[in-house]
């Protein structure tokens, strides 16, 4: 009965959150952290902090694979897939109604003046969402000194993955050597592929599609203007969508709340109607979940262990940089007027001094105030 409540609990709270969560996954997993963390009390922060440096070494959208982890640790396996397809299945149908919209009429709604204010509360929203973390992960001055290193190495292109990696066997590295004993050397594993083998129900068009998205899903890092790189090359530049089409999926993307990877359903009714929609859907979310149901058990394991712990902690720190790489970058391209400055400072106000405040608010606000702003 426990058991069962436990998912009634997970599928409620990822469903509304699948409704309501806008801004992209630094601010889905701030929502994340405020729901599961200190409302509902499901999770340490120290083990929220863990799974979220843990997502950031596997491909993925971040922040589905977070909803999979809180699944999977609150509601066993069937928690693991309720709180993912829960996350995921409103943004895919919103997706898919603009989809159906845009093939019948051939295009979208302006929606670009209320988009307009989206950005710079975004921005608001990940600093307010970033600093606790921040306060918790900075726990010596030696990860202080990797975080700002890793930061710096943004600004040079270094590789997101390599900057991982790097800074969480930098300081294994370190403990190993302060280590005088060193029998708690756990070794890694790899984590396969999978790819699935045709089925004589699929057309060989369908069939394409949907290995090319499991491709994607398996092999990509990094947040969801990645993913738009990734399908200029693998069907923009095969001729299989325009570039038309991948600006305005990137767009539905945008002022769709859930995840942002729920483009490739837009991508996918275009190439080949509702078979399309769920064939791309299914293969860029599939290694998701396969990738979080191997971790997961995993990342306990290696917190109880002093070298892994170390690791994990560099690996929290360096994912905190790269959250603020991704905000000065946004920043560099959104805040280029005093309208955009003004919603900037105003939310970071709010959020700050409002704690309990949920950010779906925020930015539901900054869209109309940038609205209503364009109009002056």
């Amino acid at each position: 009965m426990s058991k069962n409540h436990d998912l009634k609990e997970v599928a409620r709270f990822f469903l509304r959150l699948g409704f309501t969560a806008f801004g992209g996954p630094a601010v889905h997993i701030a929502m994340m952290r405020d729901e599961a963390v200190m409302k509902r009390k499901w999770m340490s922060e120290q083990h929220f902090l863990d799974l979220v440096g843990a997502t950031n070494l596997i491909p993925g959208p971040n922040s589905t694979e977070m909803a999979i982890h809180i699944g999977q640790e609150r509601a066993g396996w069937r928690g693991l897939l309720i709180g993912g397809l829960c996350f995921i299945m409103p943004a895919v149908l919103i997706t898919l109604g603009f989809a159906w919209l845009y093939k019948t009429y051939g295009h979208l709604t302006q929606v670009q003046p209320f988009i307009y204010g989206i950005k710079p509360a975004i921005i608001a929203v990940i600093i307010a969402a970033v600093y606790p973390l921040l306060v918790k992960s900075l726990q010596t001055l030696e990860l202080a000194i990797i975080g700002i290193a890793c930061l710096a190495l943004c600004f040079f292109g270094i590789s997101q993955v390599a900057i991982l990696f790097g800074a969480g066997f930098l300081s294994m590295g370190i403990a190993a050597i302060r280590m005088r004993k060193t029998n708690n050397i756990v070794s890694f594993i790899s984590l396969p592929l999978f790819y699935t083998s045709d089925t004589s129900f699929f057309s060989p068009a369908n069939i394409s599609l949907f290995l090319s998205f499991l491709k994607i899903g398996a092999i990509l890092y990094g947040s969801g203007y990645v993913l738009f790189a990734f399908l200029d090359a693998e069907l923009v530049k095969k001729g299989i969508i325009s570039h038309q089409q991948l600006i305005d999926a990137i767009a539905v993307g945008q002022f769709t709340p859930g995840p942002v990877f729920s483009s490739v359903t837009f991508i996918g009714y275009q190439v080949s109607g509702i078979n399309g929609a769920v064939l791309a859907t299914i293969g860029i979310f599939l290694p998701s979940f396969l990738f979080v149901a191997f971790l997961n058990p995993l990342v306990k394991k290696m917190r109880g262990s002093k070298l892994f712990g170390a690791f994990l902690n560099a690996v929290n720190v360096a994912s905190i940089a790269l959250i603020a790489f991704v905000c000065y970058q946004l920043g560099k391209d959104s805040l280029t007027s005093w309208r955009e400055i003004l919603i900037a400072i105003c939310s970071a106000v709010i959020l700050f001094n409002f704690r309990k405040i949920n950010s779906a608010f925020i930015i539901l606000a900054s869209s109309i105030t940038g609205y209503l702003l364009l109009l002056l």
